[in-house]
Parts: structure tokens; sequence; C-alpha cells
């Protein structure tokens, strides 16, 4: 029973039968995973979130009836401990903006491999974001194009803790990979906010994906 209490429980919500399906057979390839619930409808995710408390769901967000956005909004007003990260096949602004703003850790595409999906919901639950690189200029809200890490006034360690939670690493992590106290790591966390002028983490790591090139050879740019 200790085993099965530490499993990450998930809830699919996508209204295409097939896409359920697809991503209960991917969770069955995680021993670190359970399936504890499918919904068809921004409707049915709602009931089942409220009522089941999973740790995390993977939220369509083009449904008929009540989309994923408000199904997301609404899920994360009444079990906001549960981590949404919304799947989508796609990169509208709008709809990534609108997806943030009601409370999706994650914006990810359907395109993305099993092993990326599968690390993205172990870092969600940890409440670290992950995003695919495509929606990276909706990350940063109507802003101009966004000025380097140095026109912020960011110094050298500041933009090698920032690339490095951009990569959805703690600040536990952080503090490890590069040799520094725990305190050290948050501070440095909390002047680079400041600096860029980011509400949280999630606008941090969107300022460096706008920044950064697009990888050909990486999975999630494929299709």
């Amino acid at each position: 029973m200790r085993r099965e209490s530490k499993r990450i429980r998930v809830v699919i919500v996508d209204d295409h039968d097939m896409l359920r399906e697809g991503l209960a057979a991917f969770l069955k390839a995680f021993r670190d995973m359970q399936l504890v619930g499918e919904a068809a409808s921004g409707e049915d995710a709602v009931r089942l979130c409220t009522r089941l408390a999973p740790d995390v769901v993977l939220m369509d967000l083009v449904m008929s009836g009540m989309g994923g956005v408000e199904a997301t909004r609404l899920i994360h007003e009444r079990r906001p401990g549960v981590r949404i990260i919304a799947l989508s096949s796609f990169e509208d602004e709008q709809l990534v903006r609108s997806a943030i703003r009601a409370g999706a850790t994650s914006y990810l595409l359907k395109n993305i491999s099993a092993d990326r999906l599968a690390e993205a919901i172990r870092s969600s639950l940890a409440g670290l974001p992950t995003f695919a690189p495509e929606i990276a200029p909706a990350l940063v809200e109507e802003r101009p194009a966004a000025p380097s890490p140095i026109q912020h006034g960011l110094t050298h360690r500041e933009r090698e803790v920032l690339g490095l939670l951009a990569s959805g690493l703690s600040n536990s992590q952080i503090s490890r990979q590069l040799n520094i106290s725990l305190n050290t790591a948050k501070n440095h966390v909390g002047n680079i906010l400041s600096k860029l002028g980011a509400r949280n983490r999630t606008e941090a790591a969107g300022f460096v994906l706008q920044q950064a090139p697009a990888h050909p050879g990486d999975p999630m740019h494929s299709g």
C-alpha cells in the first residue's frame, strides 16, 4: 500500500477516445504513475477532479461544451493543489495565455515524446513548469522584443541560475549544480524575478525560451 501511495495520481481529460486510450497506455509504461480517472468533457473533468483531487491533470483545451481553459480555472479554484498540464495541438498565443492565467502549470504540445511528457508530469508535481519551446512568445505577455539578460542587469551567476531555472531545476537542485547554499540559490532566484519583472518562475522560464533558438532535432519540434 505504501508503494501505491507514492505513485503520481493522474487524470486524463480529452474528448477524443483514441487520444485518451493512447495516454492511458503511456501512463502504464511508468511505474511511478497511476491513472485514476478519465474525462471526455470539461464538465466531467471538474466533477472528477473535485472528487478525486489527483496529483496531476493532463488537460485538453479545445473541447465541445466547457473548454479546457474554463475547466482548468474551476479545478484550480476548487482544488488548488492539483497540478494541471495543458496538453494541446494548438500554439495559439491567446490560448496559451488563457490556460496559464486559468492555473495551468505547464503547456505542452501533443507531439511531445513519451519520456518528455513523463518528465513534465514529475516536474509539475514538484511545482516546476515545463513548456513547449514553440509557445515561448506567448509566455512573455504583451511585451516588446525582450532585451537580453545582460540588459536586464543580471550578473553572470544570475544568468547561470536563470538557465537552470528555465530547465526545470528546483532551488535545491540549482544549489547542488552550482555548489552554492540553498539560501544563496533562493536569493539569486528572487533577484532574477525582480530584475526581469517576472511574477513567478513560469514567466522567468518563458523569458529564457523566448531568447533561445529552436533546435530542429528536438522531438518537441517535430510535426
